[in-house]
């Protein structure tokens, strides 16, 4: 298959876009480089630097494709309570762009890589897809939006599609010079930079962790195979959930780090529990968890040792300050 993988520069992006390729497709991939690395975009693959906000300048990077993996986002959760048009735009508005070029040039399939921000809070844990979304934040609010896109326009124009949750990915390749997301790439480059970890609020949020390779293996049956179409499947570990606080000290021991944290008030709107049932994906898409999140954020930071420690870029504006920002943002503190 001729497959676009649109942010191929990020994160999971690059991951997702190197695995096909392995298994003999033809890769092409979108990025502006917000949220990645150039020299994340793996060998073989194709790729433009280009906002998927300009349908003109884009949509003809669709001619051709069977496929659509449609991972870009500016994935920031805290962030869109203060930025919230940067954030919706490159969240709902680009999956309109992109949904908008695969019809226009015969796109068989869209699969869509969503976010357990579209859960929100919710009554009982852990979450699962029958649920009533209730996002908490403009992030959460502009990925559930971007989901009712997907399913209305896909459905409507007849292109298959899929759309997976995958919730807190780690792994190489992610983002760590980025202060305003990615909470344990952001304590590994603070400890390699000889600064004390931060922490928001009392650190006892809960959260599960996902290893890249976990989240790679059921989006790529999800690609290849229609045994998801039409379905919202989460994607991640529920076996292993973590406060914050015990994040912090499993990377404490793997950074040989005997020192404490710095605490900050809580970020306003951020959910407390957040743990996602894997119970369909394993039925659907085999899903399985093979990487613990110790050997996880292992991998992760002896890549950022190897990438070198980067000075944390404030790379994105604040749209606007009241009370509640962070004096981490503010100030500069990361």
């Amino acid at each position: 298959m001729k497959v676009l993988v649109t942010g191929v520069a990020g994160f999971m992006g690059s991951h997702l876009a190197e695995e096909l390729y392995k298994r003999g497709h033809e890769v092409y991939g979108i990025d502006n480089l917000i949220g990645g690395y150039e020299d994340n975009v793996p060998e073989g693959v194709t790729w433009w630097q280009a906002d998927l906000n300009d349908f003109d300048a884009v949509e003809g990077m669709f001619k051709g494709i069977d496929l659509v993996v449609h991972s870009a986002c500016t994935a920031y959760e805290g962030l869109s309570v203060f930025s919230p048009a940067l954030v919706t735009r490159n969240t709902s508005h680009i999956t309109t762009v992109a949904l908008s070029a695969s019809i226009k040039h015969g796109v068989k399939k869209f699969v869509h890589m969503s976010s357990m921000a579209r859960y929100g809070k919710q009554d009982t844990l852990p979450f699962t897809e029958d649920m009533i979304p209730k996002p908490q934040d403009p992030y959460g609010i502009a990925k559930l939006a971007a989901e009712q896109l997907v399913a209305n326009i896909s459905s409507t124009h007849g292109m298959e599609y899929v759309i997976l949750v995958p919730h807190n990915i780690i792994g190489s390749r992610q983002k760590y010079d980025d202060p305003f997301r990615n909470v344990a790439s952001i304590m590994i480059n603070r400890i390699l930079q000889g600064k004390k970890p931060i922490i928001y609020g009392d650190g006892e949020q809960v959260r599960s962790f996902s290893f890249w390779k976990d989240v790679s293996n059921p989006l790529i049956i999800a690609c290849e195979t229609d045994v998801a179409n039409g379905m919202v499947i989460n994607i991640g570990p529920d076996e292993e959930s973590v406060t914050i606080n015990e994040l912090f000290k499993i990377v404490s021991k793997i950074m040989n780090y005997d020192g404490d944290a710095i605490y900050m008030p809580g970020r306003p709107q951020e959910v407390k529990h957040a743990v996602c049932s894997a119970d369909l994906a394993r039925k659907v898409l085999g899903y399985e968890t093979t990487t613990n999140l110790e050997d996880g954020l292992t991998e992760m930071a002896e890549w950022i040792k190897i990438k070198g420690v980067k000075p944390f870029n404030y790379h994105l504006p604040l749209e606007f300050i009241t009370e509640k920002t962070p004096k981490t943002w503010t100030d500069q503190l990361i």
